[in-house]
């Protein structure tokens, strides 16, 4: 996989989640497999840009290689001065978010609604690929809602733009993340446009993934949720793909030893108060499913420090037994 001189190590692609593809993250995915990862979106608005959050997010010290970040607005403008921006601080390819859901974003017609105009999803790809001399990346949905789904018009227009890959979840902006992906659109944008072609959405396992990947012709892969407490899924994957055979599982010590570190990363990145609170939400993805893990989750969500968070998920792999067993999800209702 290839964008624009950007060689990827192979074709697996961390999605952009609000909240969750901080740098630690996108830094671990890398680590355990993943050929590249998006940054959480960032907002267009050049008055956002003084807050603490949008700084952060604009961080890339000691990150992999390419360095992705995604924008997110409805202003041609300002959306360009936010790739030179990001350009600035280090973004080697710039990603536009036209696929995110959310009403806080759809309402200020950004994200997903978007597709709905057209002509100024053209404006906007026009300026921002002729404002940086980085790659420039698209990420959208099939469509506005089943009765429009329009992105093989909109891979057109990006096509023409000057974009160099095309990330496609395969929903509508109405079906938010319910029901099923479905990838038939991807196959027809893939069959059509002679970009790089992202296939995203239910990328749940190896098996899913190489399915996907025959049946669209897509040239990639974007991993998002299913990735959330399973930062290892990419070197899964990976190796499924190369030799058709499905890795073991991790061991509760490697699991173990992946959360502390991922949480020092955390406590570091954000400072201990924010960390901390940061750190809750990995904490209960890793562990969610494992056997005790409803009771531990319910009480980690109640500790304020990094010594109380690192001593209760220490003492909870404490308990997980055998050392070298391999970790046993069970089901949340025997949890």
């Amino acid at each position: 996989m290839r964008i624009g001189p950007y060689q990827l190590r192979n074709n697996l692609i961390v999605a952009p989640m609000a909240g969750v593809t901080d740098r630690p993250f996108r830094q671990l995915c890398k680590r355990l497999g993943a050929g590249m990862a998006v940054s959480e979106m960032v907002a267009g608005n050049s008055l956002l840009r003084g807050s603490e959050k949008t700084r952060r997010r604009a961080n890339h010290d000691g990150e992999a290689e390419p360095i992705a970040v995604q924008i997110a607005g409805a202003d041609p403008r300002m959306l360009a001065e936010a790739a030179r921006y990001n350009v600035g601080e280090g973004a080697q390819i710039i990603d536009i978010n036209m696929g995110c859901p959310a009403k806080k974003v759809c309402n200020v017609m950004a994200g997903s609604a978007l597709l709905k105009d057209e002509p100024l999803v053209a404006q906007i790809l026009d300026e921002v690929v002729a404002a940086v001399d980085v790659p420039v990346t698209l990420k959208i949905r099939t469509g506005w809602d089943r009765a429009n789904r329009n992105a093989l018009r909109v891979a057109k227009i990006a096509e023409r733009a000057g974009i160099q890959a095309l990330a496609i979840h395969g929903r509508t902006r109405a079906c938010g993340f319910s029901g099923e992906a479905e990838y038939e659109t991807i196959a027809a944008v893939k069959a059509e446009v002679g970009v790089p072609v992202i296939a995203n959405g239910d990328l749940s396992t190896p098996e899913k993934v190489k399915e996907v990947l025959a049946h669209t012709g897509a040239d990639a892969v974007m991993i998002g949720r299913a990735a959330q407490g399973r930062p290892w899924m990419f070197r899964e994957v990976e190796h499924y793909l190369q030799t058709g055979e499905r890795l073991p599982p991790p061991e509760v010590e490697e699991i173990h030893r992946v959360l502390v570190a991922h949480l020092h990363d955390l406590y570091e990145f954000y400072g201990e108060r924010t960390g901390v609170r940061v750190a809750r939400k990995h904490i209960s993805w890793y562990t969610k499913g494992l056997a005790g893990s409803a009771a531990f989750r319910h009480a980690i969500n109640r500790l304020e420090t990094v010594s109380e968070q690192l001593a209760a998920v220490d003492e909870f792999f404490a308990q997980l037994s055998g050392r070298g067993q391999r970790l046993t999800y069970v089901e949340e209702s025997a949890a």
